[in-house]
């Protein structure tokens, strides 16, 4: 299935909510957003980074994107996901997600799923956010340079 139709499943869900589905559809709700917000980040690294694409780590997808994308977007879409995942598991002494907190999270994905749609062109350079350690520093240089070869070793 596709992102947008996971979401959409989700939204008809919470407005089709009846006493029969009480306590199910939150956690229902909360698991088709989170594999759609999964998905998305998928496609977005498809058209961006390939291969962070085929990373099975999500938590390192989401940080990339936080990191080299998006910092705002990125921020709301990894509390959205830790959210959803947390809301996709049943925890004895705690209340489901709100149709309100769902609603929110889902609209996370959206803009998330908006992003992957208009983002950059294949091949595109990265977003670059300029910290401490890049300043002085000519573009293109890298803090990674080769180490010496300890003694006796060479």
């Amino acid at each position: 299935m596709e992102p947008e139709e996971l979401l959409a499943a989700g939204r008809d869900l919470v407005q089709r909510a009846s006493p029969a589905t009480a306590g199910l559809w939150p956690r229902a709700t909360a698991l088709l957003a989170r594999q759609a917000l999964e998905e998305g980040l998928r496609r977005f690294w498809r058209g961006r980074e390939p291969g962070l694409a085929e990373v099975q780590n999500l938590r390192c997808q989401l940080v990339c994107f936080t990191s080299l994308c998006d910092r705002t977007l990125g921020d709301r879409v990894h509390q959205a996901w830790l959210a959803l995942s947390h809301a996709c598991h049943h925890h004895p002494y705690e209340l489901g997600p709100t149709a309100d907190e769902l609603q929110g999270w889902m609209e996370t994905v959206e803009a998330l799923l908006a992003r992957a749609r208009t983002g950059p062109a294949p091949g595109a350079a990265p977003e670059r956010h300029e910290t401490a350690a890049d300043a002085g520093r000519p573009r293109g240089a890298s803090l990674n340079r080769p180490r010496p070869t300890p003694r006796g070793f060479g």
